[in-house]
């Protein structure tokens, strides 16, 4: 009774707060978008040795690269867009589009990703004059606390309406359950446990789905050495916690020796095969579950635990592969900076085997092709079963805050049916509005209903 009493106190304030949102104009919403980011990247070096101390997940320096590339991003892209009012006149089919608030926004934060995760959805979120409660990890709550209090406290020298975003300071299963309940749009991003909660709710809800990113190297691309450095440069951030990080390589078979020495270069370290063998026992559980004890683990700590050694400095490790069935457990997503190596006969045998592993885990996700083929590129696009599929770039361009592709940027990304999720992109503030259609009329312009069937 005291959970719930709590969550309808902190919708009745969201509530309110909202209804004055209502009422700002596009130039005020933007200020307080603009704040959100900006308090956010100001503080991002001491949040960030705040969430490894708090989580003991990742590396400092790659958390504040994180929260800074989030929140600039997501600023760069929102700065222009219009949320309030007429946002689009379509005057050839007479219909106008009226921006409308979703209302209050449930945010469920990660602890991988505690601050830069809630600043990004929190800026998509009030960009639609929304009210957002965030529930944070309990694993990463004070961290995520204190990013939130941060962004009230320069949220309240300009006046912006009180109580728009408020954070459960202590969350538990109930507390969020509740919230999820009452909420009017969940965004959820997390584990598969959550999001599936999120979705079982009854409320409108947006979530993620789980990542395993397959590179396939096709057989005409042969600049091994930049594709070492750039999926070892993206796997070793933040030490391979990130759902876009590099998780199988598949190359051609008889470049193996190339590849793997492009690798070494690149201070990427390989397990023997012998070791190998004991990976799977330390990253996942008996019962399947992820063991978070080595979540973001260091390459070198990683490897102790397998009973050898390598350089401190050594980047990420790499091992062949444990084969194609569902023993290899391997196969799976794996939050540390470990890449599994696939050598194919064919280009289509690669795409096969990356497309068989995502059926198994991260159907829906992302995907890498290197190729200067532009068919290559296409047959990878139809056949795989990926929201987002990257072309000669490193996996963590998916989120789309590296400015080098087209994609919108977030930290929630949407995996579409393939991952149990609502939508199959970027979540951006487009998802967080309503939209009131006022449509004109005009004479028809269809043929007659019998003269359709013969066009």
């Amino acid at each position: 009774m005291e959970d719930r009493t709590q969550i309808d106190e902190m919708l009745e304030k969201a509530k309110a707060a909202q209804s004055v949102m209502e009422t700002y104009t596009q130039e005020q919403v933007d200020a307080l978008v603009k704040i959100v980011g900006k308090t956010i990247f100001d503080n991002a070096e001491i949040l960030a040795e705040e969430a490894v101390s708090e989580t003991h997940y990742g590396r400092v320096d790659s958390k504040i690269y994180k929260q800074q590339k989030a929140t600039a991003a997501a600023w760069y892209y929102l700065r222009d867009k219009k949320s309030v009012g007429i946002i689009d006149n379509d005057t050839i089919n007479g219909v106008v589009t009226f921006a409308k608030p979703v209302g209050v926004v449930a945010c469920l934060a990660p602890s991988t990703n505690p601050t830069s995760t809630v600043a990004s959805n929190v800026m998509n979120i009030i960009k639609c004059r929304n009210a957002v409660i965030v529930s944070p990890h309990p694993g990463a709550k004070n961290v995520t606390v204190h990013g939130v209090s941060l962004i009230n406290a320069a949220l309240e020298k300009v006046k912006a309406p009180e109580n728009l975003i408020q954070i459960i300071t202590e969350p538990s299963l109930d507390k969020t359950q509740e919230l999820m309940k009452k909420s009017d749009v969940i965004v959820a991003t997390g584990g598969a446990s959550m999001v599936k909660s999120a979705y079982s709710s009854g409320r409108p809800s947006f979530g993620v789905g789980q990542g395993n990113v397959q590179v396939i190297v096709a057989d005409d691309y042969k600049d091994y050495d930049k594709v070492a450095a750039t999926v070892v440069g993206s796997r070793a951030y933040d030490n391979g916690i990130p759902c876009t990080g590099e998780q199988a390589l598949h190359f051609p078979k008889e470049d193996q020796d190339k590849i793997v020495q492009a690798f070494l270069k690149e201070k990427a370290a390989m397990i023997p095969d012998d070791k190998a063998a004991g990976l799977a026992g330390l990253l996942f559980k008996e019962n399947g579950a992820i063991n978070p004890e080595y979540v973001g683990m260091k390459p070198a700590l990683l490897a102790r635990a397998l009973g050898f050694t390598v350089p401190e400095d050594t980047q990420i490790l790499i091992f062949n592969s444990r084969g194609m069935g569902k023993d290899n457990q391997l196969r799976r997503e794996k939050l540390c900076p470990v890449v599994q190596l696939f050598p194919y006969n064919s280009f289509e045998e690669g795409v096969a085997a990356a497309k068989q592993n995502l059926l198994w885990e991260g159907a829906g996700h992302t995907s890498v092709v290197y190729t200067d083929d532009e068919k290559k590129a296409e047959y990878a696009g139809a056949e795989l079963p990926v929201g987002r599929i990257l072309v000669n770039q490193a996996g963590g361009a998916a989120s789309g805050g590296n400015y080098i592709n087209g994609l919108h940027p977030t930290m929630s990304l949407g995996c579409g049916s393939w991952g149990n999720n609502s939508i199959s992109e970027n979540l951006t503030y487009k998802h967080l509005m309503n939209v009131t259609k006022l449509a004109y009329y005009h004479d028809c312009t269809m043929p007659p209903f019998e003269e359709v069937w013969a066009l």
